[in-house]
């Protein structure tokens, strides 16, 4: 059958289906996301769709001078609107903020009906559209307000973002960019060179999340997977579904770890030095399966898929199968609930919310692929001895209505500075947001560029700036 001839007659089951899917249809989720957390979430009987349980609120944006919730003891501010699809942070050591926007580069084939619904299901609740492919710099003025810049211009679907010493990197969708960071500037004066490729055939998970070693002799690189779950054959596959671990030095790189279908975020425990991750697992088994989550990163370890997920519970949708490898799957360390999207994680080290520091802050970005909706907050899950030790708290809600009709923002990237604010990046609602206490001051305080761990490895400090006019 010719390509046009095939797209032809699937057309109307693809209407009738993406029709279905914006009505709600489908089955609900039987578990809530809190009954899914921890170390041993209920995993029920997988299940096969034509059209898997879905909600899909509408976009709505932040309105006048709406703005998401905070528990009681925080307070939550605008810094920068106006952004397009802001994805990933990084506070300077001069404490200007670097903000990556992007979206998907829209390169991957449509051939299955699931991706034909989920395009459609992006560009009405706000997910769709061009992001900026670029990096904007946020610096904060006296008085308190923000300035922005564009800082790095061209880029390819970036994601990923660190700085070591005087060297940036930026991980685009296909390659990792480095650039010599000038303190001060509100523009980058480096042309930059590329360092190495990223898989980038396909790009069915295009996101490439990047941190530095606390030494700054490595990098390490999530790179998703090209499929659900194999659909597409296995040859897409290499060097995907995995963490990339790259030398600065040459851009040569080698798996560190393999079998993660979506690393996107990637942050060292502080208190261990240990490599952590959270991960998006696979879809259309079930509103309750399977959940995403939280887990240290083993060196050769190997995580289930597509074989498999949560140690041993085999997708027998992909064949063949290979249960040796099975056999030797790890069990995450932290489930966070199913479909909750996961994007951003960032161990906090600050005193200012001290309730908080230890544990690991987590940038719920939520998922149409499951109703009601799950994630589209921050929350944060307690650590003691380097390790998950109970259940995650709710800390910044309320980016969709109370009826799930419509969709304000959607949490991505977080960051900590010098104040020891948590800084969210929405790439919703266009907009980086900063939470303190309720009863901090407005100001710098003398905690001004000491930041933990918010630079990379090996930043140096420097309070210097140029006259580049904002946008």
């Amino acid at each position: 059958m010719h390509g046009h001839e095939r797209t032809r007659r699937q057309a109307p089951c693809l209407a009738v289906a993406l029709l279905l899917t914006l009505a709600g249809c489908g089955e609900k989720a039987k578990l809530t996301p809190s009954q899914q957390m921890g170390g041993n979430p209920p995993l029920p009987q997988a299940k096969a769709y034509l059209v898997p349980p879905m909600r899909v609120p509408d976009f709505a944006g932040w309105q006048g001078d709406a703005k998401p919730q905070v528990v009681a003891g925080l307070k939550i501010e605008k810094i920068a609107s106006g952004l397009l699809h802001p994805r990933q942070l990084l506070v300077l050591p001069n404490q200007d903020v670097l903000v990556v926007e992007a979206n998907g580069p829209g390169e991957e084939p449509v051939t299955t009906p699931k991706q034909l619904i989920a395009g459609k299901v992006k560009n009405k609740s706000g997910k769709g559209g061009k992001g900026g492919n670029r990096v904007t710099l946020l610096r904060r003025k006296p008085g308190g307000e923000w300035d922005k810049y564009v800082y790095i211009e061209k880029l390819h679907s970036p994601f990923g973002i660190a700085l070591v010493g005087d060297t940036l990197y930026v991980a685009n969708t296909g390659n990792i960019m480095k650039f010599r960071y000038v303190p001060g500037e509100t523009k980058m004066s480096d042309p930059g060179i590329e360092l190495g490729d990223l898989p980038s055939t396909v790009n069915h998970h295009w996101t490439k999340a990047m941190v530095a070693s606390p030494d700054g002799k490595h990098l390490y690189v999530g790179s998703g997977s090209n499929s659900n779950a194999g659909e597409n054959g296995l040859e897409v596959e290499y060097r995907r579904a995995a963490v990339l671990e790259v030398d600065p030095a040459t851009g040569a790189s080698r798996v560190f770890a393999s079998g993660i279908r979506n690393p996107t975020g990637l942050q060292f425990e502080p208190q261990t030095g240990k490599l952590w991750a959270i991960a998006n697992e696979r879809d259309e088994i079930g509103a309750d399966l399977v959940p995403d989550y939280l887990t240290s990163v083993r060196e050769h370890g190997f995580y289930g898929w597509p074989y498999s997920y949560y140690g041993q519970h085999v997708d027998y949708r992909v064949q063949p199968q290979r249960p040796e490898l099975v056999k030797t799957a790890i069990v995450p360390d932290y489930a966070l609930g199913s479909h909750v999207a996961a994007l951003g994680l960032w161990f906090y080290t600050g005193d200012a919310l001290r309730q908080y520091k230890g544990g690991a802050f987590i940038g719920e970005h939520g998922s149409w692929d499951r109703a009601p909706l799950s994630g589209y907050k921050v929350v944060w899950v307690p650590f003691a001895n380097g390790m998950p030790s109970g259940k995650a708290q709710d800390v910044v809600t309320g980016f969709y209505s109370a009826d799930e009709a419509h969709l304000f923002g959607a949490p991505v990237g977080l960051a900590q500075d010098a104040e020891g604010a948590l800084l969210i990046a929405d790439d919703v609602g266009d907009v980086v947001w900063r939470v303190t206490s309720a009863n901090a001051k407005t100001g710098m305080g003398s905690g001004a560029g000491t930041a933990t761990g918010s630079s990379g490895a090996g930043g140096k400090k420097s309070n210097g700036g140029n006259k580049t006019t904002p946008y």
